[in-house]
């Protein structure tokens, strides 16, 4: 096995100790690890050419994500971004100690972790590589879930956020995806309020 293979068969091996279930075409997977195969996916799908460093941090966006809980935190906006931050943190951490101990050197290591934190969204092209096929994922597998559960005008905000975070082409492969009807409104409505 390469580097990189051992690198993602470890990362999935963490993945899948994830106690929630989630249901796809009537099986139950661990759902981090299904989300993980999920970006490596889409990744494949919207740049399929990039840097090895860039299809770890991708597969690792999410590594062990259940032992930071939600719940530990306020739940007010301050709460909710201090978590996501301590997760990134968390995520870059435990994806360098898998590839200090599959051998990659520090310069890669550093890459990935940056990449996972984050770190100069619309600066960094693979930052915004990265967060297109984040906002894809989340878009063709968990949005109509999500909305079914909230308010329209809490999908609105939402959605705009999440098209503010994509680039152009992230915006293209959006486009492109398969929405219900209920959803497609939607976001139709969302970013046509946003254009005003």
């Amino acid at each position: 096995m390469t580097r990189f293979e051992k690198a993602i068969q470890l990362i999935d091996q963490i993945n899948a100790e994830d106690p929630t279930l989630e249901t796809w075409k009537g099986k139950g997977f661990p759902k981090e690890l299904l989300y993980s195969h999920r970006m490596t996916k889409k990744l494949g799908e919207f740049a399929p050419d990039v840097a090895e460093h860039l299809k770890i941090a991708a597969r690792a966006q999410h590594i062990a994500r259940w032992k930071i809980q939600r719940s530990a935190y306020p739940m007010d906006r301050t709460g909710y971004l201090t978590w996501r931050e301590e997760l990134k943190k968390f995520h870059a951490e435990l994806a360098s100690e898998i590839l200090s101990q599959v051998g990659y050197e520090e310069e890669i290591i550093s890459k990935v972790k940056f990449l996972i934190r984050k770190k100069q969204l619309k600066t960094d092209f693979e930052t915004q590589i990265l967060e297109d096929v984040v906002c894809l994922v989340f878009l063709e597998y968990y949005f109509e879930e999500f909305a079914e559960k909230h308010e329209s005008e809490k999908i609105k905000d939402i959605l705009k956020k999440t098209w503010n975070k994509m680039s152009d082409n992230g915006h293209k492969a959006a486009l492109q995806l398969n929405f219900s009807p209920q959803s497609l409104r939607l976001i139709q409505e969302a970013l046509f309020e946003s254009n005003d």
